[in-house]
């Protein structure tokens, strides 16, 4: 069953504060294989003119794709997550994630388009500081399979 269209537009609450850590940047660089200094070495990345260590660009989808759990689990939306795959991704940046930094995500349904029976959801993260400072836009595309007739 396709979901439902008048979901589009619909945004969900801002989630609890994530503190960002040097430690965390650390193993995400390990773990994607980035040896870039500013993600490590304090001094590096105020050489770069950072004011503390910056975390990779695909750091943020840890915590974009958690918040987009609030538009997955919503019962109302009827999305079947055991079908569903991860589509794309991509990121606007209006300065990079800093180790410090204490983000909420603001998440919401852009778009649901059906397509040879499956379901195609554009989730948009909108991250801000403490501060209320806009930091990063990112833009989750799910694609929910069709269910295999029997």
């Amino acid at each position: 069953m396709a979901l439902d269209q008048s979901f589009v537009g619909r945004s969900y609450p801002s989630t609890e504060p994530y503190e960002v850590g040097r430690e965390k940047i650390r193993e995400f660089a390990d773990a994607i294989g980035d040896p870039h200094p500013a993600y490590r070495d304090p001094d590096a990345a105020k050489e770069l003119g950072h004011c503390e260590v910056i975390a990779p660009p695909t750091f943020v989808f840890s915590i974009t794709f958690r918040a987009a759990g609030q538009v997955v689990q919503d019962p109302q939306l009827g999305l079947d997550y055991s079908r569903v795959v991860h589509g794309d991704q991509k990121f606007a940046y209006t300065r990079p994630v800093r180790a410090g930094d204490r983000l909420q995500v603001t998440s919401t349904i852009e778009a649901i388009k059906s397509m040879a029976g499956n379901d195609i959801l554009d989730i948009r993260g909108e991250v801000h500081d403490e501060a209320g400072e806009h930091v990063v836009t990112a833009w989750t595309k799910l694609v929910a399979r069709a269910a295999e007739e029997s």
